[in-house]
């Protein structure tokens, strides 16, 4: 049996397969090890029944994960699976290699990842080249879902927020400037928080300012990532993962467009494909 997982700092998409049949599907917590130790992983994993009844029947595990990007972070990952799959090989990756596997396959390709968080990479058809991208909620993930919640959270508390959307974010949140700086700067997991008010963006879609807010992060996104890619292989097609690119794929193809870059897929969640491929291999 083996197990594919690719992990947000959100939730964690898991796939258990033997000899190409699926036995189960279902999500758990995120599993970021940068923002979670080995010990708040295995509590991850033993909160879940699935885990529990096939931990020993799982020879091989194929992860692919957010903060998985160094071998010490990756460290912390291998540890606490081979904690809890006692019979398990595991490979541990950085999410965006598993995005590129399941938009290219084997085929090169340049990557855009906008989920709760966003990076880019080159990927030649067997590994991501590595970069510089991928400096987290505070310093980049430009259009990401963490992103848009910081924009929105600024322009509330900026008085800057269209008098219409206001009313709607004080009524779906109970917002006040005191709550939203203490849930901010004091509460952990803060990316996850940020990431939370996308959904404000997906029930009001449509909204001229959400619209140009959303844009905005898209432009930027292109701007510093995917255009220093593109001039670097001008031929490779564009591929994008992620919940955001997903939900608005129209304002991105629209944004990806004016800046001289066509899309050649989307897809919102890579799981069922990276299944696919490594069901395949064994």
């Amino acid at each position: 049996m083996i197990a594919v997982v690719y992990s947000g700092s959100n939730h964690a998409d898991w796939r258990l397969s033997d000899k190409g049949r699926t036995i189960a599907s279902f999500k758990t917590n995120g599993i970021n090890p940068y923002f979670i130790d080995e010990k708040h992983i295995i509590q991850i994993l033993n909160k879940n029944i699935n885990l529990i009844h096939h931990a020993e029947e799982i020879k091989r595990i194929y992860f692919f994960g957010a903060g998985s990007s160094s071998k010490e972070l990756q460290v912390v990952v291998q540890d606490a699976f081979s904690s809890f799959f006692k019979n398990a090989k595991a490979t541990i990756s950085h999410d965006i290699e598993g995005a590129a596997i399941a938009c290219c396959r084997n085929t090169p390709g340049i990557i855009g990842i906008c989920g709760s968080g966003s990076n880019a990479a080159w990927y030649d058809g067997r590994k991501v080249k590595p970069n510089n991208y991928g400096l987290g909620y505070i310093l980049a993930d430009e259009g990401s879902g963490n992103w848009l919640g910081r924009q929105l959270i600024k322009s509330f508390m900026n008085e800057t927020l269209p008098e219409n959307l206001r009313k709607k974010f004080v009524h779906k949140y109970e917002a006040d400037r005191k709550t939203l700086l203490e849930k901010v700067y004091r509460q952990k997991q803060t990316a996850l928080y940020l990431s939370s008010f996308s959904d404000f963006f997906i029930e009001n879609d449509g909204d001229e300012y959400l619209k140009s807010v959303i844009k905005d992060g898209f432009n930027r996104l292109i701007s510093t990532y995917l255009l220093p890619l593109h001039k670097q292989y001008p031929q490779a097609p564009l591929h994008f993962e992620g919940s955001v690119a997903f939900a608005f794929q129209d304002y991105l193809r629209e944004t990806c467009a004016e800046a001289g870059l066509e899309i050649a897929g989307i897809i919102k969640e890579p799981i069922n494909n990276l299944l696919t491929y490594y069901s395949n291999k064994n």
